[in-house]
């Protein structure tokens, strides 16, 4: 039996994994859960699967955890997170959002612990940290990600097979059919509005700046060895191939499916075997596949990730700071969705060239925050 710690078990990951376990019950036990503020949803997981360790992130809602089995020690505030790493974990399965993830991983993998991976910054922010520590202790990092767990499927689930391009495919999001010159006047429900896939609202918005996108090449580069230049982003509104890879011999391998994320979840707990999901079957007669240039016009924020990932060193991690604080500004009515790409430029200009440890990762994290509050309390500067 596979014993799992999960961090962000209220998350729209969270949940799915947890449909996992309630599938293979004779596979699967839950032996630590993290959550943020969700504390009426986080109450019933708790009580179900009756975890040796319980955290909340929150401490003002600690009062609201009720009825906790006598066999779950709990833990609350900020640090609380990193408790759910235990050590009788066969894996840890991260998937909350935030820099605090990446904290997590580094835990897991000091620890020796198998990690599967649904946390971005964890690689954005600190790849070039994490991966070789990985590789030094001999740790697994699974991809959970739609396009990374395909690619890592059509290389044989072997992260170091050889390969010539990696072609990782992106929906448009919701926003990719909308006229350029209309995009300055789009609410926060309408980049919410995804029209494939069902997922928390920063990611939602994500998709729909091409932020997301620019992320995953990112993360790319560090799962599987690749140079930028062996990374194309095609936009494919049927959201049907999830990514593919093309090898030496011109061969291109897609994996295809229906765009649910139970799949990859499932995988990364199952792998090499693959078992029954919840999910639909794939009836391809009748549709058509369409792939497109990214448009940078439409996508400037994509544009602004390649300048991070071009810098390299601490400057994706204040990328993705940045991107958080930014987002929650757009989805709180204060910046129009235009404004996104322009505040993360404008955080990169002032971003300070660190080198690049873990300790200056954080310090460029928090600084990015701050440069954005910065840069919206003087609004003339944009």
């Amino acid at each position: 039996m596979i014993k799992i710690a999960l961090l962000g078990s209220t998350g729209s990951i969270g949940r799915q994994v947890l449909n996992v376990v309630d599938r293979y019950p004779d596979k699967f036990k839950i032996v630590s859960l993290a959550a943020g503020s969700n504390v009426a949803l986080f109450s019933l997981q708790v009580n179900k699967y009756k975890p040796q360790v319980a955290c909340l992130s929150n401490p003002e809602k600690i009062g609201e955890l009720t009825e906790i089995p006598k066999e779950t020690k709990v833990y609350y505030g900020e640090n609380a997170l990193y408790h759910a790493v235990v050590d009788n974990a066969d894996i840890v399965f991260d998937a909350v959002m935030g820099y605090a993830g990446l904290k997590a991983v580094k835990l897991a993998v000091e620890l020796g612990k198998t990690v599967a991976l649904a946390n971005k910054e964890t690689l954005v922010a600190g790849g070039g940290l994490i991966m070789p520590m990985a590789k030094e202790k001999n740790v697994k990092i699974i991809p959970v990600d739609s396009e990374h767990s395909a690619i890592w499927q059509c290389l044989d689930f072997n992260a170091e097979k050889e390969f010539s391009r990696l072609i990782i495919t992106a929906s448009g999001g919701a926003l990719r059919n909308v006229p350029i010159n209309k995009l300055s006047s789009v609410s926060a429900s309408d980049a919410l509005m995804h029209p494939n896939w069902n997922m928390g609202k920063k990611i939602t918005v994500d998709c729909a700046t091409m932020v997301n996108k620019g992320f995953e090449v990112l993360e790319a580069m560090w799962l599987f060895g690749a140079k930028r230049e062996q990374i194309d982003v095609v936009i494919h509104p049927e959201s049907i191939i999830h990514s593919m890879v093309e090898f030496s011999d011109g061969a291109v391998i897609s994996q295809m499916g229906v765009p649910s994320m139970e799949i990859p979840i499932q995988l990364a707990l199952t792998y090499p075997k693959r078992l029954y999901t919840a999910t639909e079957p794939l009836l391809l007669k009748g549709k058509s596949l369409t792939f497109k240039d990214v448009d940078l016009d439409r996508y400037p924020a994509f544009k602004v990730c390649d300048l991070a990932i071009s810098k390299g060193g601490v400057y994706p991690c204040a990328l993705s700071g940045a991107d958080e604080s930014v987002v929650e500004l757009f989805l709180n009515g204060k910046i129009k969705y235009t404004d996104i790409p322009l505040y993360l430029e404008k955080v990169l200009e002032k971003t300070e060239n660190l080198p690049l440890t873990f300790e200056n990762l954080e310090y460029a994290d928090k600084i990015s925050r701050i440069l954005v509050n910065e840069i919206y309390n003087d609004r003339s500067g944009l």
